[in-house]
């Protein structure tokens, strides 16, 4: 007889005829029937022999056709592992039952049922008592959808800060962020200090009146007192502190994190243009010497202006050779590449991670990863590109020697890269290849048995070996 574990700090009733006035037995599947939403009598080669159902939520006619069943029978393949060690504990015991989640094929799909198994008094025979965890399935997949959701949202949030702080860094316009109600500066574009004379040293936490020569501070205070109070946005003329020059100011309100900010904008009386080109220099030196390719275009895609990466990358001597062509020479494949490229620009302002190729002067060409961003400006719409060399990150497929595709993977990993008319085409290049090396295997390289079971003629079967690189060529056959 098999003595049924009873966990520690647990204990059964001493009395069950007297104490419930319940027969023992049929004490015993009342409670073994309501303690879960299914429950399984297996004998001792774990086939089901019975089943009792709790509630509601479960099918009776696929519970009908557990019956006469082998357990691992009506589970998934990587749920027969879990059953095995559930049976072995229960019948060995020597530990407190342990819940493992198992997955039952039905009709419907997997149903996910939490199961614990307890030896009976009956030799090798034990009860699995099942809880239905599809509720539960279903919140964690809803708390899985929940998490990607925040994901994407947060991924786009950083883009959207990197676009503002790249045009906030590079507007020509001196551009100020200070907080309603201390006006104190929280922020500074580079335009902004240069104008300031402050190149190189921040204006965070400074008050925005101190900026200002002292018969101008108290306009600046009414200024932004009535863009506070009333959203009025007229501009005004100052002086800035230090003898700076007069300046035209307007302002405006934001709301930011529950609290609100000045967005001020300084202007030099007269329109002078006080970004001058020598803080674009470090910018374009910097373009110059980074290892990664970049290339500025204007709308139709000619190049206007790159680095000395991109002429390395397409082998071409001096910038001058590139300026004026266009980018499709170069990079990505004739009439796919580009255009998938473009719609992504034109639908989200930015790529990222498009894998194609690009092709040098000489006609040799390799994998490359190009990111780009479209900027509207006032000489009309720009693209620029960022283009890496991706052999080490990204493999391209494995071809044969004569160019095809080896697998059905490789074939899917075409599309977006391809036409379709061409992918097609190298599909049944493969299939024709794959067929004639199987006839092949299959004759021994007999070839003229190979061409028979193929329907082929001996002389069409020479024309595809020849075609797709398989074997000797010659006009008999190495095995008669």
């Amino acid at each position: 007889m098999n003595i049924a574990f009873v966990p520690e700090g647990t204990r059964p009733f001493r009395f069950p005829d007297r104490s419930l006035g319940l027969a023992a037995e049929a004490l015993a599947s009342r409670a073994l029937t309501l303690a879960g939403d299914v429950t399984l009598v297996l004998d001792a080669k774990d086939v089901i022999v019975d089943v009792a159902l709790g509630g509601p939520g479960i099918s009776e006619a696929w519970v009908d056709e557990l019956i006469g069943k082998s357990w691992g029978d009506t589970v998934t393949t990587e749920s027969r592992t879990k059953i095995e060690q559930l049976a072995q504990q229960a019948r060995q015991g020597g530990g407190p039952p342990r819940w493992r989640q198992i997955n039952h094929i039905s009709a419907l799909g997997e149903i996910p049922v939490r199961y614990v198994a307890l030896a009976t008094d009956k030799d090798g025979c034990i009860i699995a008592i099942g809880r239905d965890m599809r509720s539960e399935a279903a919140l964690q997949q809803r708390l899985l959808h929940a998490q990607q959701s925040i994901e994407r949202d947060y991924v786009k949030m950083r883009q959207i800060e990197a676009r503002y702080r790249q045009l906030f860094d590079l507007a020509s316009e001196a551009v100020l962020v200070a907080d309603t109600a201390s006006r104190r500066i929280i922020e500074a574009n580079p335009a902004a200090l240069q104008m300031l004379g402050l190149q190189g040293k921040g204006l965070d936490g400074q008050i925005v009146p101190n900026l200002f020569a002292p018969d101008s501070r108290d306009a600046i205070l009414s200024l932004l007192g009535a863009v506070a109070a009333a959203e009025q946005n007229q501009a005004v003329t100052l002086n800035l502190s230090g003898g700076g020059g007069e300046v035209t100011v307007s302002a405006s309100l934001f709301r930011q994190d529950r609290g609100s900010c000045f967005l001020i904008r300084l202007m030099p009386v007269g329109g002078v243009h006080h970004a001058a080109d020598p803080s674009h220099r470090p910018l374009l030196t910097v373009m110059d010497s980074m290892p990664d390719a970049l290339v500025i275009t204007d709308e139709s895609l000619a190049i206007l202006t790159s680095n000395s990466a991109f002429l390395d990358m397409v082998q071409v001597p001096r910038k001058e050779q590139v300026m004026g062509q266009g980018l499709s020479r170069y990079l990505g494949r004739p009439g796919i590449d580009l255009n998938l490229l473009l719609t992504e620009l034109r639908d989200h302002g930015a790529a990222r991670s498009f894998v194609t190729i690009i092709r040098t002067g000489y006609g040799s060409q390799e994998n490359v990863e190009v990111s780009a961003v479209s900027v509207d400006d006032d000489g009309g719409l720009k693209y620029g590109f960022s283009i890496r060399r991706a052999a080490s990150r990204t493999a391209a497929p494995t071809s044969t020697t004569s160019g095809l595709p080896q697998t059905v993977e490789q074939l899917t990993e075409l599309v977006g890269r391809v036409a379709l008319k061409d992918i097609v085409k190298e599909s049944t290049d493969l299939i024709e290849r794959l067929c004639i090396e199987a006839a092949l295997v299959y004759t021994s390289d007999n070839r003229a048995s190979a061409a028979e079971i193929l329907g082929l003629s001996r002389q069409s079967l020479y024309s595809k070996l020849h075609r797709h690189g398989l074997g000797n060529f010659g006009d008999h056959d190495g095995v008669e």
